[in-house]
């Protein structure tokens, strides 16, 4: 195996409070022919300052108006100079062999079309905590299966688990910077789909820190956001079909839209009757996407939007509980290690867990 220069693309916007960490897994991987290139999308608050305090001459730091997240990871690839590319949130961390596991995985005679991915695991403060899920995702597979797996079991590969090489990401084109939700998803679909296919790395991974609703991945009743997600499922929907049009493909994209019918039920109705087209089109119907028990008596007496801001704001509220009780028992930890607040914990690489679906 050759020496190839790998870039780790951070885009950042009003992340101080953990740009840091991000940066200090970047730097520490073991892997050691690494450029670093951090993108300040026109931040308020001290996220370039405290980036800058990493700056080398392996670590670069630009400053940019703000555009979005594509526009920032753009901006980093027009700077970057890697065979491979590592696109890293600011706010996630990578176990420190990753790029070296994965370039390790290639084998003599391997295009460069091949597509690396690895584990990933949600975690609040503690990474240690946090446990490895496998799903159907985690194996050796073609641009047709995993789509078809991705939409019809309700998964997705958080984007910084994928190493793409220069020529991939080339033959992929730009991030599309007119999108503000499922920007990523939509990128690394077209990624696979000029790949030859994925090769899974195991042992290794992402760590993707759940941050409620300050987190880009939160939808909320944002309009924009909802246009944007359905313009990624229209274009995972066509090329899963260009792959293969089939009774089975046409399934799964149903189940694809009905799994996020949620999103748009009943409160943006002419996005409603725009998927319940396309699932005509596929033989299918979208339904109503029913309440447990617990909530389906407030939808009776007040109506669905009552007990979907019900719903919402109970999930939200266990969300926040953990996510605060995690914060409290990392600096306590932090404490009896004689730590300051925010050391790195150790990462836990639980293997052969029960599969987990991705829910809107």
């Amino acid at each position: 195996m050759m020496n190839p220069l790998v870039s780790i693309l951070i885009p950042a916007y009003n992340a101080e409070e953990w740009i840091e960490y991000t940066l200090k897994s970047a730097t520490e991987q073991t892997w050691p022919n690494k450029e670093i290139i951090v993108v300040d999308d026109g931040s308020k608050d001290r996220t370039a300052e405290i980036a800058r305090r990493f700056a080398s001459k392996n670590v670069k730091v630009l400053s940019k108006p703000n555009g979005g997240l594509s526009s920032a990871v753009n901006a980093a690839y027009r700077e970057c100079q890697g065979e491979y590319i590592q696109e890293l949130d600011s706010d996630d961390m990578m176990v420190p062999n990753k790029i070296e596991r994965q370039l390790a995985a290639l084998r003599e005679g391997d295009s460069k079309r091949l597509l690396l991915s690895s584990p990933w695991a949600y975690f609040f403060y503690r990474t240690r905590t946090s446990q490895f899920v496998n799903t159907s995702l985690c194996q050796d597979l073609s641009p047709l299966e995993w789509l078809l797996r991705k939409l019809g079991e309700n998964l997705h590969m958080q984007n910084a688990t994928w190493l793409v090489s220069r020529e991939l990401a080339e033959a992929a084109g730009p991030w599309d910077e007119s999108l503000v939700y499922d920007q990523d998803g939509e990128y690394f679909a077209r990624v696979l789909l000029a790949s030859e296919g994925t090769r899974f790395v195991p042992e290794t991974g992402i760590f993707y820190r759940a941050l409620g609703t300050g987190r880009i991945s939160y939808i909320g009743s944002s309009r924009k956001k909802k246009e944007s997600l359905l313009r990624s499922m229209k274009f995972h929907i066509q090329s899963l079909r260009a792959l293969e049009d089939s009774e089975r493909v046409s399934k799964a994209c149903v189940t694809y839209m009905q799994n996020w019918y949620v999103v748009f039920y009943p409160s943006q109705p002419d996005l409603v009757d725009e998927l319940q087209r396309m699932a005509a089109e596929l033989g299918g119907r979208l339904v109503p996407p029913p309440f447990s028990w617990k909530f389906a008596w407030i939808a009776t007496i007040f109506g669905r939007s009552a007990a979907g801001a019900v719903q919402r704001g109970l999930s939200e509220f266990k969300f926040s509980l953990a996510r605060s009780w995690d914060e409290m028992m990392f600096k306590w930890e932090s404490r009896q290690a004689g730590a300051a607040p925010g050391a790195s914990a150790s990462p836990s690489l639980a293997k052969d867990k029960s599969a987990d679906t991705e829910h809107p």
